[in-house]
């Protein structure tokens, strides 16, 4: 078994998570900006005003990233950095920042994946209603058309949107991340669809105004299933599992999915959401459903399922004392393995890991380094699940891992720790982590070292 010779071998971030700068050379506030000022919102009461200072520190930590080895590198772009208010007069010196990003990755012969969006909307827009706006796609196509003016001669890699189902259901649904909302499920159905439509005009704009021939993605949320054996029954019961829409909640994957590879929304979706699902028209399904180049997953954890009595799926809970990450999300790499061959079958688009990766107890020991086994452990086993997917005929050509250096964990502020690199948030020092040095030779040796010990 082996990786495919183009396999390319990433990391990734998002702005808010690591950028700081949230007022610099006339940023306007975000949600998350908005949001983290709300008491009691955020873990101890932190923001990412600072997070990693990779605003003024960006050229340091491509250098860094070249220290990796890393072949690609995803990061998102912050919305109200180019637009202060969503709309209207772009902010240059904003943009003019991810155009030096672009130029440093470049130099150092990494090649630039772009996120549009990862969560931090304009609170401008917000404050015109966000995504329930029926105008919003259309200011995120507006913002496209801007930024892919000022990088698509440089950047051919695009994904529009980072995990609607996470960003939709906890800002909107449960009220745990920004901008804090509980709406009823009507409207955060409407969000969704909105969110979609987004997706579906960005894919249209990138396409009409790219320099370079571009390749476009979009990188939703994994909630995965796996077999609890290889027996028939178990996995046709994880399949199912997989694709089902079964509570009137956001945490599935085809609702969000098959509208954009299938044109369609799940059947099993419209039957359940029933009167709360939004009027859509035709033509609004083909601008969501239209031809992406691949299709990137986020991928962590999953649920063990087998076929159950009634012949239907059945959850199986963890034994005691399964292995977890510091999150306490479960350690589960057979999802690598079976999400990507579900995914692969359903859909037939080449398949980007777009994240990956744990959460750690990380801190720098007494001899100057980091050691995180655990890491590496855990990310030797999904790439082991990942190259036996490849094997077994499934096209993946990507893997980044989340994240490259650790940041600010949204509304967990700094406890989690999920990068390559560690850092000090308090002088803004950087180590290279034992994991950093070890997915160096795997780059190198384009995954042939998974197969000695660490």
């Amino acid at each position: 078994m082996s990786f495919p010779k183009k396999f390319v071998w990433g990391a990734a971030s998002a702005a808010y998570q690591i950028e700081g700068a949230p007022k610099e050379d006339g940023k306007g506030p975000s949600v998350w900006d908005t949001f983290c000022q709300k008491k009691g919102a955020i873990w101890n009461g932190q923001s990412g005003a600072v997070a990693c200072d990779h605003y003024h520190r960006y050229r340091d930590d491509v250098g860094l990233m070249k220290g990796v080895g890393l072949q690609a590198y995803r990061f998102s772009i912050s919305w109200p950095r180019v637009f202060p208010k969503g709309v209207g007069k772009v902010n240059s010196r904003g943009l003019a920042f991810y155009d030096k990003l672009v130029d440093e990755l470049l130099a150092a012969n990494i090649t630039p994946w772009v996120t549009l969006f990862h969560w931090d909307l304009p609170d401008a827009l917000h404050r015109r209603g966000g995504w329930l706006n029926p105008d919003s796609s259309d200011w995120f196509a507006d913002y496209t058309r801007v930024v892919v003016a000022k990088l698509s001669d440089r950047v051919q890699h695009w994904i529009t949107l980072n995990e609607p189902q996470v960003f939709i259901s906890l800002g909107y649904q449960d009220g745990r991340h920004a901008p804090g909302d509980k709406l009823p499920f009507k409207k955060v159905l409407l969000i969704g669809h909105h969110a979609l439509l987004a997706h579906g005009r960005a894919v249209q704009t990138i396409r009409q105004h790219s320099t370079l021939p571009p390749q476009i993605g979009y990188a939703p949320f994994a909630a995965l299933s796996y077999p609890a054996s290889d027996r028939a029954a178990d996995v046709q019961a994880a399949r199912q599992d997989l694709f089902s829409v079964t509570a009137r909640h956001c945490w599935n994957n085809t609702w969000w999915m098959d509208p954009v590879f299938k044109g369609c929304y799940p059947e099993d979706g419209l039957k359940l959401f029933g009167k709360d699902v939004p009027r859509f028209t035709d033509a609004e399904m083909k601008i969501i459903s239209q031809p992406v180049d691949f299709f990137g997953v986020n991928m962590y954890t999953g649920s063990k399922v087998r076929a159950g009595r009634n012949g239907k799926p059945e959850r199986l809970q963890q034994p005691v004392g399964h292995n977890l990450t510091a999150f306490r999300w479960a350690v589960t790499p057979e999802v690598m393995f079976w999400g990507t061959k579900f995914y692969w079958e359903r859909y037939r688009l080449p398949i980007v890991v777009t994240e990956n990766g744990m959460s750690n107890i990380d801190w720098v020991a007494l001899d100057g380094r980091v050691h995180d086994p655990q890491r590496i452990d855990f990310t030797r086993r999904y790439l082991l699940a990942l190259e036996r997917a490849i094997a077994a005929g499934v096209d993946v050509n990507a893997y980044f891992h989340w994240s490259i250096m650790d940041n600010f964990e949204w509304a967990e502020g700094y406890k989690e720790r999920f990068g390559l690199i560690y850092v000090d948030y308090i002088n803004q020092k950087r180590v290279l982590k034992d994991s950093a040095h070890w997915y160096k030779q795997i780059i190198a040796t384009n995954g042939k070292c998974l197969h000695t010990d660490p």
